[in-house]
C-alpha cells in the first residue's frame, strides 16, 4: 500500500503523458510555450505500463487517470489505454483532456478500455475561448464533448475555471448547457500552477463567489458529505436533482486531509502531491535495472513523506516551480 505518516492511502494514481499541449490557457503557461522535455527524459510506452502495472499489482492503486499536458497528444495513447485495462486487477480508467482531437480518438479510446473522459471548457462562447486559450478550437472541443458521450465515456465531466471579469459571468449559463447536454459540470477554483507566475489571489473567483452566482438561477441541494468520500469536489443536486454540479475549492477549502491521490510526472518522477516541491525518480531507478519490488519500494517512500497539506490555504503560499502541464493535473 501506499501510506502517509497521517493515515492516508493513496488509490487514485494520475499519470501525465506529455507535458506538451496545443493551447496556451493564460492560467496555465506563457503565449510563446514552454521549453517542452527532451524525448529521451520522457517514459516510453512500455515504461509507463509497467510503473502502472507495480502500482495496481503491488502498491493498491484502484485508479488511474492520464492527463498532460494535453494527454491525447500521446501518439501511444490507445495502446497504454489497452495494455492498463489488461492489467489484473483491473483499474479505473480515464482521461482529463482539452478535447481537441477526442472527436477522432473517442471510439478507439473507449474500445481500448477506458471507462470515461473529464474535457476542460471554460466558456460558451468561442471569442472568450480564444481570449482564454489563445486558440480558435472552441468548435473541437465541443465535437469531442459530444464523441466521447456517442462512445459512452460516460459520464461526461466538464471542467471549468472562472477568471474574474473574462467568464465568470457564464457560470450560470454553463451549468444549464451541461445540464441539457448531460454532462456534470465542476468549477475549479483557479489554483497557482501557471509557468508565468501570474496567479494573483485577490483575483480568483472563489467557491462561494461560484455558488452565489449558480444560486442566483438555480436552487442548489448539498450531497450529504459522506457521499463525497475523498473526491475533490464538493457537489450539489441542482434544483432537485438529479442533476448535480461539483466546486473543487482546492485554495479556499482544500481537501488534504481526505487526499488519495499519488502522481506520475512525464519524465518518471513520484510526486505526492500537486504542490510538493520534492520528486522521487523512478524513470532513472528503472533504467538502471531496478526490479517491481525495488521500485515499489522507492514509491512507498515517496508517499510515506507526504505532507499534512499543500499549504496552499496559506496567504504566503509560493508555488512550485515546475509548471503544470510537466506535473499533470
Amino acid at each position: 500500500m501506499l501510506l502517509d505518516t497521517f493515515g492516508r492511502q493513496a488509490v487514485d494514481l494520475r499519470v501525465s503523458l506529455t507535458d506538451r499541449c496545443n493551447l496556451r490557457c493564460t492560467y496555465c503557461m506563457p503565449e510563446e510555450g514552454l521549453q517542452w522535455l527532451a524525448k529521451p527524459s520522457l517514459l516510453t510506452d512500455e515504461e509507463i505500463v509497467r510503473l502502472v502495472g507495480i502500482a495496481v499489482r503491488d502498491l493498491g492503486v484502484r485508479e488511474v487517470r492520464f492527463t498532460g499536458g494535453e494527454p491525447l497528444l500521446r501518439p501511444g495513447l490507445v495502446g497504454i489505454v489497452a495494455a492498463c485495462a489488461e492489467l489484473e486487477p483491473r483499474p479505473e480508467l480515464s482521461l482529463t483532456t482539452n478535447g481537441i482531437g477526442l472527436a477522432r480518438t473517442a471510439a478507439a479510446l473507449k474500445q481500448a478500455g477506458l471507462d470515461r473522459v473529464n474535457v476542460s471548457l471554460d466558456t460558451l462562447d468561442e471569442d472568450t475561448f480564444h481570449t482564454l486559450t489563445r486558440r480558435r478550437r472552441h468548435h473541437d472541443v465541443l465535437a469531442g464533448l459530444a464523441a466521447a458521450e456517442a462512445a459512452g465515456l460516460s459520464p461526461v465531466k466538464l471542467n471549468a475555471v472562472l477568471m474574474r471579469g473574462v467568464n465568470d459571468h457564464e457560470a450560470a449559463d454553463l451549468l444549464a448547457w451541461c445540464i441539457e447536454h448531460g454532462y456534470e459540470l465542476r468549477f475549479i477554483e483557479q489554483m497557482p500552477l501557471d509557468a508565468q507566475h501570474g496567479w494573483d489571489r485577490s483575483q480568483m473567483v472563489t467557491a462561494e463567489e461560484i455558488l452565489t452566482l449558480l444560486r442566483a438561477r438555480f436552487e442548489l441541494t448539498p450531497e450529504p458529505t459522506a457521499a463525497r468520500g475523498a473526491a475533490p469536489a464538493e457537489r450539489w443536486l441542482v434544483d432537485g436533482g438529479p442533476a448535480r454540479v461539483g466546486v473543487i475549492a482546492s485554495v479556499t477549502r482544500p481537501f488534504c486531509r481526505a487526499c488519495d491521490r499519488t502522481r506520475l510526472t512525464a519524465d518518471g518522477q513520484v510526486r505526492n502531491c500537486l504542490f510538493a516541491t520534492d520528486e522521487t525518480d523512478l524513470r532513472e531507478a528503472m533504467r538502471a535495472g531496478a526490479d517491481d519490488e525495488e521500485i515499489g519500494e522507492l514509491w512507498r517512500k515517496a508517499m510515506w513523506g507526504k505532507k499534512a497539506g499543500a499549504g496552499i490555504d496559506d496567504p504566503t503560499f509560493h508555488q512550485p516551480d515546475r509548471p503544470m502541464s510537466a506535473i499533470g493535473g
